[in-house]
């Protein structure tokens, strides 16, 4: 009965083995899942690579197979740096203390920061009472205008006499004036609101109907111009789908900055801030 038994007990051993076996054969892959490569020893947790590439997330990055590879090789590399900088006793250092707290510090901040974003979007709500604000306030007239830049006032006196003796404006603004970027098109401006240009070309601008020119140079910072109004119209201004992006980034940053103040005011502290530029 023993021998039997004995035997019985002989013959389970390869299928109990295999049985394990599986289970062993897991451990491997189940550490390799958590951890990207063994370093001297050390593992490096594949946290890290979640963490690196969470950033290039948020800074607008696509995260491409080629990126993933590239951080795979950063996170590998901070690891044999890292290590051969502890076995150096750098980190022991007063300086290394410094500096991680300051590091500490900016990583707190900037999860403040981006915590208080989550939790206070700009909605397309805001957004439009923003913009129809704007809108309302663009309201006027643009004028597209033409004008000859030069150095001196007889040198705009005798282009006036030009024009008015038959030569085109806009051949004579490509070959004499001075301002290039509009030169090349005959001195076109494109439409804009006169308070965009400096006081006294606008001033001459509005002055001016369709077709006309002025009469004498307009003396301003740049020199002296000749200056012919080409057409009016309506103020424009983009649809609210083309600005919102643009409009809701802005609001952000004015949403954040009171947040900011708001921290700083309810402070207790006894440190004196210096005053803003230009106060």
């Amino acid at each position: 009965m023993k021998l039997k038994t004995l035997a019985a007990r002989a013959a389970l051993v390869p299928t109990v083995f295999a049985l394990a076996l599986p289970a062993a054969a897991l451990l491997p892959t189940a550490a390799l899942a958590q951890n990207i490569a063994i370093v001297n020893g050390k593992p490096v947790p594949k946290s890290r690579l979640d963490v690196l590439l969470q950033q290039a997330k948020r800074s607008g990055q696509p995260v491409t197979p080629e990126m993933e590879g590239q951080a795979k090789d950063q996170v590998v590399l901070r690891e044999i740096f890292a290590q051969e900088a502890s076995k150096r006793g750098l980190g022991a250092s007063p300086d290394f203390a410094a500096q991680m707290e300051l590091a500490k510090q900016s990583i707190l901040i900037r999860e403040l920061f981006e915590d208080y974003r989550k939790k206070n979007p700009v909605t397309d709500a805001e957004a439009q009472l923003e913009y129809d604000k704007f809108k309302g306030q663009a309201t006027g007239t643009e004028y597209r205008a033409r004008h000859i830049l030069v150095e001196k006032e007889e040198d705009a006196k005798a282009l006036i006499a030009q024009i008015k003796g038959g030569a085109k404006f806009e051949d004579l603004a490509k070959a004499k004036s001075k301002d290039t970027g509009s030169a090349e098109n005959g001195g076109d401006l494109d439409f804009a609101k006169p308070e965009s240009y400096v006081p006294e070309f606008g001033a001459a601008l509005t002055k001016l109907k369709k077709g006309e020119m002025t009469e004498e140079p307009v003396k301003s910072q740049f020199g002296w111009h000749i200056i012919r109004l080409d057409d009016t119209r309506a103020a424009s201004f983009p649809g609210f789908e083309e600005v919102k992006g643009q409009l809701k980034q802005r609001m952000e940053q004015v949403k954040m900055q009171t947040f900011q103040e708001e921290l700083r005011a309810k402070a207790k502290t006894d440190y004196k801030f210096s005053p803003p530029a230009g106060k």
